[in-house]
This record gives C-alpha cells, structure tokens and sequence, in this order.
C-alpha cells in the first residue's frame, strides 16, 4: 500500500496542575493542541501556531517530549511532542479550519475520566501531571 505522510505537532500545556485541552466539533473526545506542519515551517514553528489557533494563547517551547510515529487510514503519521508554558493570551478561537468547538483545563481527575482523541495520550499526560504535582 502506498502511504501519505504526515507530519504533525502537539503541545502539552500545564498550568496549575491542569492541562490545556480542545475538544473538536462532532466527538465526545478531548485532545491537546495539536496539528499538520505546514510547508516551510519547523515541528516547532507548527507547535506555537497550533497553540495560537485553537486556544488563543501565546506560548513557548520549554523542551521536546517524544515523537509518535503511528499509521492512520492511508497516512503514516509523525507527531512531534513538546511541553509548553502560556506567556500571553486567554482563552479565544482562531481555528481556521473552524473544528474546534471547546477548549478547557483539565485536571488529573479528569484527564483519567475524558475520552481521549488518542489514548496514547493520556499515558503521557498523567505522567507529566504526576510529575508537576
């Protein structure tokens, strides 16, 4: 089978024991910023965007996490994980591609309860969660 690519960004965003989550239009599952690299720019560059997009917030990378490589449908997919701090904002849409409908914090306890767009995800969450508590 011939296979797409790709290539994504994701950010993990905790403030105050809690993690900056979106939810997208017609699902129940709660995700972190995350999107497709657009040409020209870096996972990084990407990161940052995503962020702005879908919750309005200005941020900075704090380190790279981990990439996940996975297939999905006809792509092979590759997400590149960074934790994030907020420095500027609140919360407001600019999702130009208008999918997301909910954007909150989500503590430990309801990180554990959400359904999650990936459940690989939520692994990796309660973990740094742990980490910061």
């Amino acid at each position: 089978m011939d296979y797409k690519i790709w290539n994504g960004a994701s950010a993990i965003i905790i403030k105050e024991n809690k993690v900056l989550m979106v939810r997208g239009k017609d699902t129940n599952s709660w995700g972190v910023p995350s999107g497709g690299v657009e040409q020209g720019e870096s996972a990084w560059q990407a990161c940052i965007r995503e962020i702005w997009e879908e919750t309005g917030y200005k941020a900075r990378i704090i380190q790279p996490l981990h990439i996940k490589k996975t297939i999905i449908e006809n792509y092979k997919v590759t997400t590149q994980y960074f934790l994030c701090e907020i420095i500027d904002g609140e919360i407001t849409y600019h999702d130009p591609d208008q999918t997301i409908v909910e954007i909150a914090w989500k503590g430990y306890d309801e990180i554990a309860q959400i359904q999650h767009d990936y459940n690989e995800d939520q692994k990796v969450i309660m973990q740094l969660l742990v980490n910061e508590l």
